[in-house]
Order: structure tokens, then sequence, then C-alpha cells
């Protein structure tokens, strides 16, 4: 087994657009941890010290959505990285936490891949 590039944070509420993000993210080289909302997102970041970048949705169910979970996520563990997508909304820069990236969907995947990979490149 190869030594992993990274860990990704996954957050997509729909279970097969999440089937699909976690192996777009594992298939470029990344180990893959799932969330289906932000309340199960913070529980995992609360638990594991090694996740490096989360990936979210903005539209899910839940105390928070994406945009507010990324800002949570931001105050809390700046260090971790932020890719956003969105189906619904096209969002303007300012409305993200410093440094995080917006891709709308459907997104191009080899996009995703491309910032996964420049995120975690020093």
């Amino acid at each position: 087994m190869t030594e992993r590039a990274g860990v990704v944070l996954v957050v997509e509420d729909e279970v097969l657009i999440r089937m699909g993000a976690v192996d777009l993210v594992e298939s470029a080289g990344f180990e893959a941890v799932e969330a289906k909302d932000a309340d199960e997102a913070i529980r995992i970041l609360e638990a594991r010290s090694d996740i490096g970048l989360v990936f979210t949705d903005v539209d899910m169910p839940g105390t928070m959505d994406g945009l507010k979970l990324s800002r949570y996520i931001r105050e809390r563990w700046p260090p971790v990285r932020l890719i956003v997508a969105s189906g619904m909304a096209i969002l303007d820069q300012s409305q993200l936490p410093e440094g995080a990236r917006f891709f709308p969907k459907p997104y191009v995947e080899q996009s995703i891949v491309e910032a996964i990979r420049g995120m975690f490149t020093p």
C-alpha cells in the first residue's frame, strides 16, 4: 500500500454524490473520510487530528449549511484547507472563508483533483 498524500473529509448529504466524491478523492491518492452533514463533520474533526482538507457541499440539512461549516472550520481549525461546492448557488469568493475554493456543481472532476493536490502542496 502506498502512503496517502493527505486526508480529505467529504461532507455531502446525497449518498450517491458523496460516494462519487469519495471515489474521486481516493483515486487521486488521498484518504477520504465521509460525513453526511455538518454535525457529523464537526464530530469527525474533533476526533481526528489528521484531516487536512474539507470538501463540502453548501446545501445540507442539519444545524448548519456548508458555508457556515466552512466558516466554523476556519475559526476552529485554521490550518484545514476548504473546498466548497454547490449546485444551487454561484458564490462570490467574498462569501467564503479566506483560502477556501468554490466549485459549481456539476464540477469537473479533474478541477477538484487539481485543487486538492494544489492545496496539499506546500
